[in-house]
């Protein structure tokens, strides 16, 4: 993002000048994170996620690269391997709790952050690119936390190994064969276990490099705001340092009192009983569930209860299972759409008094309704609901959002952003 009224860095001290010229390290670090970038000043606390969620990606690899020092991969071995950190490695309780409460942190504040972009509009041109980035991070945070979810060699561990790879079967021809090449046999067993090891080590690397591509992204067309305006002047910006470093400082702190709580005070509460039993083949858990973060998307697995085919004839189409599958990943990959299903030319449910209806009384219950009927058994009430909160989900995005930009009245927007927060145009505020 280049503004001309940007500062530009100068380093004053001789070793930092020699450093620049030879590697402009400083320089991008002034004009990423300082003084040298811009930033709309009417930002509010909804901002401080992004920042957030790097941070709980920060601890996620710092404890993970411990943990993986002291566990065994080894199905003969791992669950006492766990057992082995959190009772003789010198604070591998506090390693392991901060890891594995870390990973609800992260989707917590990644959450908040997907919802605010999605009220706030922060997928609409040209910020395109930073929204699929977005997108690609959360799928890659979505197999990286399954992958971990199954090292413990738990009951829950191994069952929804069990399960979550069986959704593959559903695929006709293929799917059954790419089951077996996913887990390297007929079950999760020692070569699945190795797998699952070697990914989740790897993916957070991988997440972090596209989150470097997703500053990147964002540094072209600049921050969004809570009006959708552009930034117009420099009266409509202040530097990122020290405004938000000490703004995201705060947050960070706050963010960071919660985790410490949690993790010191209610370390088992976010997790599973049954995952503190070792893993048996032979004992099938009474309710499988998966991590709390993936029940929303496994209640809408579970509401195709149906086969799809034709009436009275016996001949099955589609399968339940099938169509439970692709409506589960269906729901993510629609995200990918979202800039072009949404073709109101204002950007801030603020200013959408339709969508905001919508949203805050349609999806936002919806998906909530979903992560409660996730938790709870195949049956009714709960398949009902789910049903009814899936078929609202995919409406919001594929009828109602496309329809509501179209007829919906916006309120007025300000001219510029200094005249939102200051109530004052922005020739008078300027002067």
């Amino acid at each position: 993002m280049s503004f001309p009224w940007a500062q530009q860095y100068t380093p004053q001290n001789p070793v930092m000048q020699w450093v620049d010229e030879r590697l402009p390290l400083p320089r991008l670090v002034y004009n990423a994170v300082g003084a040298g970038y811009p930033v709309p000043r009417n930002l509010n606390y909804f901002w401080n996620f992004g920042v957030l969620a790097g941070a709980a990606l920060m601890i996620q690899i710092i404890t993970g690269i411990i943990l993986a020092m002291h566990y065994a991969a080894n199905v003969g071995v791992a669950f006492n391997s766990v057992e082995h950190i959190m009772r003789d490695v010198p604070a591998g309780w506090f390693i392991r709790y901060a890891h594995m409460n870390g990973a609800s942190f992260f989707f917590i504040v990644v959450y908040i952050h997907m919802f605010r972009g999605l009220y706030f509009g922060s997928y609409k041109a040209p910020r395109e690119m930073i929204w699929l980035l977005g997108v690609v991070i959360f799928l890659l945070m979505m197999a990286t936390g399954f992958m971990g979810y199954v090292l413990p060699w738990g009951q829950m561990s191994f069952w929804g190994a069990q399960v979550i790879t069986g959704f593959f079967s559903a695929i006709p021809v293929v799917g059954e064969p790419l089951r077996q090449w996913l887990l390297g046999g007929f079950a999760p067993d020692q070569a699945a276990l190795n797998r699952f090891f070697s990914l989740h080590y790897l993916l957070p690397f991988v997440i972090a490099g596209v989150i470097i591509l997703h500053i990147w992204a964002l540094h072209i067309p600049g921050s969004s705001n809570p009006t959708g305006v552009h930034i117009k002047a420099e009266s409509d910006t202040v530097p990122f340092h020290p405004y938000y470093t000490a703004k995201d400082g705060f947050g960070l702190g706050v963010f960071l009192i919660f985790f410490v709580a949690i993790t010191f005070f209610a370390p088992n509460m976010l997790g599973h009983p049954d995952n503190y039993i070792p893993a048996n083949p032979l004992s099938t858990p009474a309710h499988i569930v998966p991590e709390w973060y993936y029940l929303p998307f496994y209640a809408i697995l579970k509401a195709f209860t149906v086969d799809f085919g034709i009436p009275f004839t016996g001949i099955v189409i589609i399968p339940a299972k099938l169509m439970g599958v692709l409506a589960m990943f269906g729901s993510i990959l629609l995200f990918f759409f979202l800039p072009w299903l949404d073709t109101s030319p204002v950007r801030s449910g603020n200013y959408r008094p339709l969508f905001k209806k919508f949203f805050w009384f349609g999806l936002v219950p919806s998906v909530l309704i979903l992560g409660v009927c996730g938790a709870m058994p195949a049956e009714q009430p709960w398949v009902l609901l789910s049903q009814l909160a899936a078929a609202y989900y995919f409406a919001h995005f594929l009828i109602i959002l496309p329809i509501v930009s179209r007829i919906e009245k916006p309120l007025p927007l300000p001219n510029s952003i200094t005249e939102a927060v200051t109530g004052k145009p922005l020739q008078e505020a300027a002067a």
